[in-house]
């Protein structure tokens, strides 16, 4: 008994070691294992019916499922950064060049509306130090822009590797998707039942998650460039990204944006566009968010608003972009485990019976 305990733990113990060295190896490439996990995840309902129509040919229904992905998704986000990226270094060039000047924005601004300087006075804010402050960051911004502008020719090799990377992963999660799941519930020591309900939750959660914010951002960033466009407002496609990734932020979202700018042309007498802006904002805008967000993803994840608030400002905050899918999956990966568990350990109260149920329908619906 003892030579056998020996072994095991000896085993175990290089299995802890070659698991973590594994992990290790593959970190340069998270971000990308996390994409193609998540596109395939999206896709895959998709795949499913092809491979009804195709009669389970299993690698051709993923191939096709693959160019619908490279052409709805991976083509227009490549072509969007580069416009993007283009005209934020044009803009970077009118900074350098004197025809845009942030502190005589701010300085508008400032003399436009007399109460501002009160309450900055209030709170020892120096209008000298924040002009200073949007001047660096501005050219900061600006330069970023434009040093990306630049990378993004000189690192073509190294885009088009990572994506192609990304694309090669997700065919082959397409293809055998069905079969790694059924080898991670058998390594698992959480019991089968267990398993197959928290990945049902991590996939249901990443669709809604990633197609909910995602469906939000591109309404609401086309919408804000839109009205800019409408309006004049120079950088209108620069503006609309920064509305969609600005959106990603429940609760504030494209008012970060469109806000100080509705302020920026009433102090520039431009009051009339100024009117329709917060009009557009309020009243179109901000209803995207108020009624697609809780629809797309508040009902899909089982959070509530405030949770999905807080989880997606915490994923964005210590995982950057990736957070706002990230976020809110810990934060639904977690309640599973604890409804798990006080399932388990209370399992004659009526409430804690009802959540095994839900989550048992999930794990149909996604069978």
């Amino acid at each position: 008994m003892q030579q056998q305990k020996l072994e095991t733990t000896t085993f175990l113990f290089f299995l802890l070691i070659v698991s973590v060295g594994f992990v290790l190896l593959l970190q340069p490439f998270f971000g990308t294992i996390f994409w193609a996990c998540a596109i395939s995840i999206i896709f895959y309902p998709l795949q499913q019916r092809l491979l009804k129509s195709f009669k389970g040919r299993v690698n051709l229904t993923a191939f096709i499922t693959l160019l619908i992905c490279i052409v709805i998704v991976i083509l227009p986000v490549i072509i969007l950064t580069g416009s993007v990226i283009s005209e934020g270094a044009d803009i970077y060039q009118l900074m350098q060049s004197g025809e845009i000047n942030p502190a005589q924005q701010i300085e508008k601004i400032r003399t436009a509306f007399p109460a501002l300087q009160a309450l900055l006075d209030r709170f020892g804010l120096d209008i000298a130090k924040i002009k200073e402050s949007a001047m660096q960051m501005a050219m900061s911004s600006g330069k970023y822009l434009a040093q990306q502008a630049l990378s993004f020719g000189q690192n073509t090799f190294t885009l088009i590797l990572n994506i192609c990377l990304m694309l090669y992963l997700t065919f082959f999660l397409l293809r055998d998707g069905t079969r790694i799941l059924e080898l991670l519930i058998r390594a698992l020591p959480l019991g089968d039942a267990r398993e197959r309900l928290l990945f049902a939750k991590f996939g249901e959660v990443t669709r809604a998650t990633i197609k909910g914010n995602l469906v939000v951002a591109l309404v609401q960033g086309t919408l804000g460039g839109l009205i800019f466009w409408f309006l004049g407002i120079p950088g209108a496609l620069l503006w609309a990204v920064l509305m969609a990734f600005a959106s990603l932020i429940p609760a504030v979202g494209p008012a970060l944006i469109w806000v100080p700018v509705a302020l920026y042309l009433v102090a520039t007498g431009e009051t009339t566009s100024a009117i329709i802006l917060t009009v557009f904002g309020v009243g179109i805008i901000g209803l995207v968010d108020n009624v697609l967000r809780p629809i797309l993803v508040g009902r899909d994840t089982k959070l509530p608003d405030y949770l999905v608030l807080l989880s997606t400002l915490g994923g964005l905050a210590l995982f950057g972009i990736n957070g706002f899918v990230i976020g809110p999956l810990v934060a639904a990966l977690f309640i599973a485990f604890w409804g798990i568990f006080t399932r388990e350990i209370n399992p004659n109260t009526q409430h804690q019976e009802s959540v095994p149920e839900e989550n048992d329908e999930s794990v149909k619906a996604d069978n």
